[in-house]
């Protein structure tokens, strides 16, 4: 659990770092949205593509894998939709709740996999976003437009129909280096000479970068008001989710890094996307600040724990 701990602190320093970085203004507002997208567009991608294209994905049980990591998607997102009885909510703040109990923040994930795993826990992830991410995506948006339409188009519209929500995943980047990576992989084409030392150096550029944004992202104001919703996505985010994972993975057979990096991937904090989704299509944004604030602060503590309990049922050593 130390070890783990330790492990995953430097992470959660960057966090910190980051939100100094914003808030005492060391650097201009200016510069965190080209960062950002230099990030997700650029370096992030090549990080994907580098270490999917040279891990050692023989014996993976891929199938298994992609299961247990978005079967305990599906399975808290019916959870949360059928909690607003429950929390007696507005639309708006139960589409945040939603979001806040599914969506993953990947540079966090593929950080705490590195730290612990290496470039197998980096692929392994990277096998998880490649299934998750899509997913999410669809049950976001397709929350969003059942209970409060689009703020700035009609529901149903080319800007939030079905059309517009396949043609964001199947451009998104993270996704297509994902698969341009494990084509790569499988095909036994790798990488050639000198774009495998290109993508290298891009992408240890993409964690420090991300990680620093995520920490700038954080909006401690939003925490006054948090309240029942933030901390019901909380707990469906940081212990349903995981919980789902963990015993899908043992009943799917799942064993070894792969089983704790499903549960890892699992039990991460919200992303920031969600605030854009909600402020684009009329959810309750100020709560999604809030309930992303709220676990990115949780999930240094609840991470390592999560992890090491994995590693423990699963058996392996972080």
């Amino acid at each position: 659990m130390l070890d783990t701990a330790l492990a995953l602190l430097p992470i959660f320093l960057l966090i910190v770092l980051g939100f100094w970085m914003k808030r005492s203004g060391f650097v201009p507002d200016a510069f965190w949205a080209p960062a950002e997208k230099t990030t997700y567009f650029i370096t992030f991608p090549a990080l994907l593509v580098f270490s999917t294209a040279r891990a050692p994905l023989d014996g993976v049980a891929w199938g298994p894998l992609a299961l247990a990591s978005t079967g305990a998607v599906l399975a808290v997102f019916l959870a949360a939709s059928l909690s607003r009885p429950l929390l007696g909510v507005p639309a708006a703040t139960f589409t945040s709740v939603v979001q806040g109990s599914i969506r993953p923040n990947t540079y966090v994930g593929l950080a705490a996999a590195a730290a612990l795993f290496g470039d197998a826990g980096v692929a392994l992830t990277a096998l998880c976003v490649a299934g998750v991410v899509p997913l999410v995506n669809v049950l976001a948006v397709a929350t969003l437009v059942r209970h409060v339409g689009d703020a700035t188009a009609p529901a149903g519209s080319a800007a939030t129909g079905p059309a517009a929500t396949l043609k964001g995943i199947v451009t998104n980047p993270l996704i297509l280096a994902c698969a341009l990576g494990i084509t790569l992989n499988v095909s036994g084409l790798g990488l050639p000479p000198v774009v495998s030392p290109f993508l290298e150096i891009l992408g240890r550029a993409a964690l420090p970068v991300g990680l620093l944004a995520v920490g700038a992202g954080l909006a401690l104001d939003t925490l006054r008001a948090s309240g029942g919703p933030v901390l019901a996505a909380s707990a469906l985010k940081l212990a349903g989710v995981p919980a789902a994972a963990g015993v899908l993975a043992w009943v799917l057979g799942l064993t070894g890094v792969p089983a704790v990096v499903a549960v890892a991937y699992a039990a991460l904090p919200c992303s920031a996307s969600s605030y854009v989704l909600a402020r684009r299509m009329g959810g309750d944004a100020p709560c999604m600040a809030g309930i992303i604030t709220f676990q990115t602060l949780a999930a240094a503590a609840t991470l390592p724990l999560v992890i090491a309990a994995a590693g423990r049922i699963f058996g392996v050593v972080p």
